[in-house]
């Protein structure tokens, strides 16, 4: 019998500057979804609070406590998204959450890229249809949407810094329309 290894492997490679701009493959955060029971809303809100003092997340702001970001994906489902470097962060969720959430481990599903510099919003907005300015998306508001026909969340977490989600599967895609935006307005 042959013994084969599997070693994962990124999606991407992505740490690129252009101007004073950045584009960085965050591969170093974790997501767990966190379905919630039926009738369970209150008990997977306490979990939360007493798990990592997260309030419950709003349907287009996130909650945000240390370095754990709380977004909502839809009624009663919400994505953790916080650094975690070894591959069991849905069991750390769990344990944390005590049987109060149904979780499921979408770290591989999605390519996390964090985009940041003084031409962030005028590149962004160029394949956004989302009014990205300070006071229509404000500093941990979150939003569902396509950028260059590919589904996308986004969340601002600055002034001028996003952090952007889309499937795995089209990430060298993601990547080139930013890239591509970016390289338009600078």
């Amino acid at each position: 019998m042959v013994d084969i290894t599997l070693t994962a492997s990124s999606a991407l490679t992505a740490n690129v500057t252009i101007g004073e701009n950045h584009i960085i493959l965050r591969d170093d955060l974790a997501l767990v979804s966190i379905a919630t029971p039926l009738g369970g809303e209150a008990q997977l809100a306490k979990a939360l609070k007493d798990g990592w003092s997260l309030d419950m997340p709003d349907a287009q702001h996130l909650s945000v406590q240390d370095e754990i970001q709380a977004i909502q994906t839809a009624p009663d489902q919400m994505l953790l998204v916080f650094a975690h470097p070894t591959p069991d962060a849905n069991a750390v969720v769990q344990a944390r959450l005590n049987g109060a959430g149904y979780t499921t481990d979408q770290t591989d599903t999605y390519v996390v890229l964090e985009v940041s510099g003084p031409d962030t919003r005028s590149a962004l907005e160029r394949i956004c249809p989302i009014d990205l300015h300070h006071d229509a998306f404000a500093i941990g508001d979150v939003a569902r949407t396509s950028m260059d026909h590919l589904g996308t969340m986004i969340v601002r977490t600055g002034p001028e810094t996003f952090l952007m989600m889309s499937a795995r599967s089209s990430a060298q895609s993601f990547l080139h329309a930013i890239e591509t935006s970016f390289r338009a307005v600078v």
